[in-house]
Formats: C-alpha cells, structure tokens, sequence
C-alpha cells in the first residue's frame, strides 16, 4: 500500500478505485454500447427517479453532522440549494429529472406528481439511501465531509457525463429521443463546483495522518453507489427485462 502523502494523493487512488468499481461493470458498458432495451431503460430511469428524489435527504444527513461553522455547512448547503434549481422556476433538479424520465416513459408525465402511483422502489436504490443516511448520522464532520466530497462529488461529474454519452447512443436515441439535460447539467457545471468546494475543506482541515482513513470513507460511500448501479442493472436483468 503507497504511504498518502497529500490530498492528491488520495484522489488519484480514488480514481483508480472509480475506474475499477463503476466504469469496468456491465451497467456502464452495456449503456456505453447500445445494448440497453427499451425495457431496461425503462427500469433505470424510474429506479434513478427513487435515488435523485431521495438525495436532498442524503445531503440533509450530511449537513446535519457537519461541524457548527460555515466553512463546513455551507459546501453541502450550496449542494442542496442546486437541488431547488437556486430559486429559479423550471430548474430545479427534479424538473431536470422529469424530462428526462418523460422522454424514456412518456406515462410518466400522469404519474410524477404523485409519488404513491411510482413503480416500487427496487431494493438496490432502497439499501444505498440507508447506507448514506446511516453513516451520516454517525459520522465525524472529516468523515462526513469525506464521504460527499470524495465518496460523491469527486467523480460525479464523470458518472453522470458517462451516463449521458450512453444515453445519446443512436440505439436509444432512435427508439424515443431521450432528453439528457439532466445527465449533462450535472456533468458540465454542478458537480465540479461541488467538489470544489469540499476539497477546500479537505485541504484545510485533514491532518496528514487521516489521510488514508478519508481515502477508505470515500472509497466505502462510492463502492456502495456502484453497488448500486450494477444492482439496478442486474435486478433489470432479473425481472426478464
């Protein structure tokens, strides 16, 4: 194991740990090679639905074991104000979300408003929304702080923008012109400023022998995304879709 002598050092050995968790599973190369049904694309983007509604509640645990000081509370509280589209009608993320899912599932337009009448929550969405909420609750501000800066927003914009390459491939874009606004606002100008401003924070307040406990905080909160996504994806298999 390489001794982490900086921050830099633990985001390169995250981005190893991402390289190998999320974008080597059949989740992503499948969607990256035109190889989703229509069914299968179906089931992510309600599934997704369930995750992205829950996140505000995901960041709410987090802000709730940050450190009483602004420096700390205010990264995530920017995070979550993203989330209400900063004020302004038609931005926010859940109406982002929306065109998108009505694009896959033009029924959905019937069903958004009323979270009751969505397709249930698969169990994959349902155990990764505990475990974050979980480990906030009993988390340090370092480690909380850890866990969405390097354990989410480090490498979401990759993620996400992976997500919406696939999703532009002509197999899909063929069958119903999937909108993937969402996928791309995430990936171009939310979450970098994201991690931004949490590796301010890391910076400043990781003492050079906690470095390799942030690098296995971030590492536990992105494998259990990951788990996530191939969750999602084998449970599509699963249900003969």
């Amino acid at each position: 194991m390489n001794r982490l002598l900086s921050l830099e050092d633990v985001e390169k050995s995250m981005q190893q740990f991402i390289d190998e968790r999320f974008l080597g599973q059949p989740f992503f190369k499948t969607l990256l090679q035109g190889e989703w049904t229509a069914h299968t694309l179906h089931y992510f983007a309600w599934q997704y639905a369930h995750y992205s509604a829950n996140f505000p509640r995901i960041l709410g645990a987090a802000i709730s074991a940050m450190a009483p000081e602004d420096d700390w509370w205010i990264p995530l509280a920017d995070n979550l104000w993203d989330e209400a589209g900063r004020g302004i009608p038609g931005h926010s993320h859940a109406v982002l979300y929306r065109t998108f899912l009505e694009s896959v599932d033009p029924k959905a337009h019937k069903l958004y408003d009323n979270r009751q009448k969505w397709p249930s929550m698969g169990p994959s969405v349902s155990q990764a929304v505990k475990d974050f909420i979980n480990f906030f609750y009993k988390a340090t501000p370092l480690e909380a702080m850890a866990a969405v800066g390097l354990g989410s927003e480090f490498f979401a914009d990759q993620i996400m923008g992976t997500i919406g390459q696939g999703l532009r491939h002509p197999q899909y874009q063929q069958k119903s012109s999937v909108n993937t606004t969402f996928w791309e606002v995430h990936a171009r100008h939310d979450e970098p400023r994201h991690y931004a401003l949490c590796r301010t924070v890391l910076l400043k307040e990781t003492p050079a022998d906690s470095y390799q406990h942030i690098l296995e905080i971030g590492q536990y909160i992105a494998g259990s995304e990951a788990s996530m996504y191939d969750g999602i994806y084998q449970e599509a298999l699963s249900h003969g879709i």
